[in-house]
Parts: C-alpha cells; sequence; structure tokens
C-alpha cells in the first residue's frame, strides 16, 4: 500500500493558468472545444462517461479533466521528460539495483504484512508475509486480501531481518513512493533494534530512489491548483513482488 497525491517541487515547473477556459458540454471550465477535439461516449447514448481525444496531443483520455491536464503541460514538459529518461536509463544500468515494495497493515503508522525485493533482471531475491503484531485494516486487507488469521503462523520481522539486511545491504533500492516503504521499515527496525541508532545504521547503508514523481512528469498531468505534475497510480496488483516487476517494467518504458 502506497499514498500518492501530486508531485513535489523536485519535479515542478511554474506554468500560468489558461486566461481563457469556456465552459464545455459537462458544464465544467475546460479549454476551447477546437483545441481539446472530439468526446465519444463509451456509451451509446451515455453523457457520464467516454473517451476524449486531444487532437493536438493525439492522446485520449477517459476524463474530461485529464485531458485538459493534458493541455495545461508547461513548455517544459519535453525537457522534463527526457530529464526522466536520463535517471530512469543510469538507474536501470545499476548492477545493485533492487526494487523494493511492502504491503502494510494500512496507511497511518503501517507495519509490514509482505515485503518483496527484486533484482533489475527481475530474480525475486526476497518474498515473505509478515506477521505484523498489530490489527490490519480492513481498508487494507480489501486491497491486498490479506488478513491477521493468515498471517497468525508467518515469521515476524525479527525473525526476517537477518535475510533482509542481507539481501539490501549496500545496494540502491528504488520504490514507488519509497519515503512510505524506508518509513515502514524503519518504524519495524526500530521496533526489533529498540536502538534508534542502530536502525538508521542499517537504512543508511542503502541508497533510496523514488519512482513517483519521476512517473508523474513522465505521464505529464498538470495540476493548475499544485502548479506540479499530478502524481499517478502505478496501477497492477497488491502483491509485494509482482507490483516490483510492474516498477521495473515501467521504468524500462521510461527510458
Amino acid at each position: 500500500m502506497t499514498e500518492w497525491d501530486h508531485c513535489s517541487s523536485t519535479w515542478s515547473t511554474a506554468h500560468p493558468y489558461n486566461s481563457y477556459a469556456p465552459t464545455t458540454p459537462t458544464g465544467r471550465p475546460g479549454l476551447p472545444t477546437k483545441k481539446l477535439g472530439t468526446w465519444a461516449p463509451s456509451t451509446a447514448g451515455s453523457t457520464s462517461t467516454g473517451r476524449w481525444h486531444v487532437q493536438s496531443l493525439n492522446e485520449r483520455y477517459l476524463s474530461l479533466d485529464d485531458a485538459v491536464r493534458a493541455l495545461r503541460r508547461p513548455a517544459s514538459w519535453a525537457a522534463d521528460r527526457e530529464r526522466v529518461r536520463r535517471w530512469a536509463r543510469g538507474i536501470l544500468r545499476d548492477p545493485h539495483l533492487l526494487a523494493l515494495d511492502v504491503q502494510t497493515t494500512g496507511l497511518h503508522t503501517a507495519w509490514a504484512v509482505q515485503i518483496g525485493v527484486i533484482d533489475r533482471d527481475g530474480n525475486t531475491l526476497f518474498d515473505e508475509l509478515v506477521n505484523p503484531l498489530a490489527d490490519i485494516t480492513p481498508e487494507a486487507s480489501s486491497l491486498h486480501g490479506i488478513t491477521a488469521p493468515g498471517l497468525s503462523t508467518a515469521p515476524t520481522f525479527s525473525t526476517l531481518i537477518p535475510d533482509l539486511v542481507s539481501v539490501m545491504d549496500g545496494r540502491r533500492c528504488v520504490a514507488f513512493n519509497a519515503e512510505f516503504d524506508r518509513g515502514v521499515l524503519q518504524r519495524e527496525a526500530h521496533r526489533h533494534y529498540q536502538n534508534p541508532a542502530r536502525a538508521e545504521a542499517w537504512l543508511r547503508r542503502c541508497t533510496w530512489e523514488d519512482a513517483m514523481a519521476p512517473y508523474a512528469a513522465w505521464k505529464g498531468q498538470w495540476s493548475a491548483r499544485h502548479r506540479a505534475y499530478r502524481y499517478q497510480p502505478l496501477g497492477g496488483t497488491y502483491d509485494a513482488v509482482a507490483n516490483c516487476r510492474r516498477l521495473l517494467t515501467t521504468m524500462h518504458l521510461m527510458c
């Protein structure tokens, strides 16, 4: 589980608001119809859903809002996208690269229930369910399908940490919302070591890369409200190793 919303200023560029935003057929503010292109309902006679074709970009979107966000991209988008390509190429060339994903008990004060780690070639190095010694929120279980009774015989993080340290030691870890995943591991390590210094020392032996903001820039959905590229869901399942593989596949597409 990860949280994603809007991109940080690291990947944002100042961009003026459009001065002309007439009302669209749906009654919402948008851009001139001649720029937006055509709208085709996905169901005959329906006006609630459809696919917007942005003719000037030759791109299609399921929602009018996303079509407008694409049209509002800053002039620097091509350069921003090239910067993302260079970033992705550099990471994927690193022989010490790992992709990591953590499924958790929830979004707030979360504990790990599954940890997955693969190398840059897609080989699984670590794939374990984890007994969190804590409740799992119904919302979390509805996403990843993991429940407390199903983890009653799973190893705890303290049991798994020697193997996890061996896998991650000195490696470069990329994650989708690395701050969240690293934060979960930090919380688990603090509970295990009962010594913040030892926990931090372990985490500092890895280098961390976050793919969420670069992916937002690569997709190019501009939020006028936040004046930044809008965070995008990576998609896929809520299985840790499957998410790692999807992340690497996406990074290859970004190159």
